[in-house]
């Protein structure tokens, strides 16, 4: 049970009899935006049109529809100048799935001995604490930098990134989940390096980054080195119930992922690919989406997050936000002693408003300080209600007070 599965468990449980009652600001799914939502309908509904029965009532190849592949190959060539063809490319029910199978592959007894999956920039998303089948995870958390009234960022802790060995997969989010942090292209350029050193792979999930859905701003496009996987979603771009996701990479290593995919799934869900390949050969339609319409979205509600900790937060509290423009979280560092994170999610519950607990997002690591840092955050979610937003962080102010009295 990673803490993704106990909080989705505890909602679940406690919003089945009454779940209007409920203020969610842990969810991880996107805000159904109007203009979002009607760009996937007419796609989809074309995808029905064109051939429902050849495309749900039929099987296909693991690797993706042949439809879907060739517009990958010429979106990431013609709009991130790219040089790749489809053996590069798999489909995959999405960009966490796609993860869990390299690491599953990648990690664990080989013939080097034990290969460990590595998340070198903690905190990090928490449903990475299940990417492998074995116990060899290590998280190497970040270093804190405070920049500024109530603002801070993580940098990367390079001289323990350069000290790791054994691994087998590097992986990182970025812009990450949960702070909307993206690497630094020094940063990126010394986990590649360090694992290219290893022999191991690098895996950037790009869940939240370019060129879609762009909900955090992304400071290193994603990179097309050899010897590293770039996993791509389209859950945040508007379709998180159809999983559906991409991973581009070596053309062996998404070999050996397509035949993983065969032998336990199939394939992705073969309606909704139809849909994306027909969006992404749509022109510029779905970076127009992106730009005009999901970025904004998020600045705002970003800001107006900002606004409301500023205004609802007890004024004597030593809080920071973890420093941005946009993202679909605010992350929280509540430097008090008397504040435990898991303490602040059982009084939030009784005010019938759920958060995510920061330790959760720092899987793998057994450094005192690194534990500490974490059971002092929090995480908000940005994609629910305004009306919500408003109230919940309101809530968040009087738990605070509470726990501080």
């Amino acid at each position: 049970m990673s803490g993704l599965r106990v909080i989705m468990d505890d909602i679940a449980a406690v919003t089945s009899h009454s779940p209007h009652n409920w203020l969610n600001l842990g969810i991880g799914n996107p805000a159904p935006l109007p203009e979002l939502t009607a760009f996937w309908q007419r796609h989809v509904r074309q995808a029905l049109d064109a051939d429902f029965e050849g495309l749900s009532c039929s099987y296909g190849p693991s690797r993706g529809l042949p439809v879907l592949l060739d517009a990958v190959v010429e979106y990431f060539n013609q709009r991130l100048g790219w040089d790749i063809d489809a053996s590069n490319v798999m489909v995959g029910p999405g960009s966490q799935m796609l993860c869990f199978i390299a690491g599953a592959l990648y990690t664990g007894q080989s013939t080097a001995g034990e290969r460990s999956l590595v998340l070198p920039a903690l905190p990090d998303y928490t449903g990475y604490e299940a990417s492998s089948l074995h116990k060899s995870l290590v998280g190497i958390p970040s270093d804190v930098v405070h920049s500024g009234d109530h603002r801070f960022r993580y940098v990367l802790d390079t001289a323990a990134v350069e000290q790791t060995q054994g691994a087998g997969v590097f992986l990182a989010s970025n812009p990450s989940n949960p702070t909307g942090r993206s690497l630094t292209q020094a940063e990126l350029d010394t986990i590649i390096k360090v694992a290219g050193a290893q022999d191991a792979l690098t895996i950037v999930d790009n869940a939240y980054g370019e060129p879609f859905p762009g909900i955090a701003v992304t400071h290193t496009p994603p990179p097309p080195e050899n010897g590293v996987l770039n996993c791509f979603s389209f859950s945040k771009a508007g379709l998180p119930g159809e999983r559906l996701g991409i991973a581009i990479g070596p053309a062996e290593v998404v070999k050996d992922m397509v035949a993983f995919l065969g032998n336990t799934v199939l394939h992705a869900p073969r309606l909704a690919q139809y849909a994306v390949a027909q969006a992404l050969k749509s022109g510029d339609e779905l970076g127009e989406i992106v730009s005009g319409t999901i970025q904004p979205f998020y600045t705002a509600r970003w800001e107006l997050a900002s606004e409301l900790f500023r205004e609802d937060l007890p004024a004597d509290l030593r809080w920071y936000l973890h420093e941005g423009t946009r993202g679909m979280f605010s992350w929280l560092h509540i430097d008090e002693p008397w504040f435990d994170d898991l303490r602040l999610y059982d009084l939030m519950k009784d005010r019938h408003t759920f958060v995510v607990p920061g330790s959760y997002f720092f899987a793998g690591t057994t450094s005192p300080e690194a534990v500490e840092h974490g059971r002092r955050c929090v995480r908000i979610s940005l994609s629910a209600r305004e009306a919500d937003l408003r109230q919940g962080i309101a809530r968040l102010g009087d738990a605070l007070r509470v726990m501080a009295s």
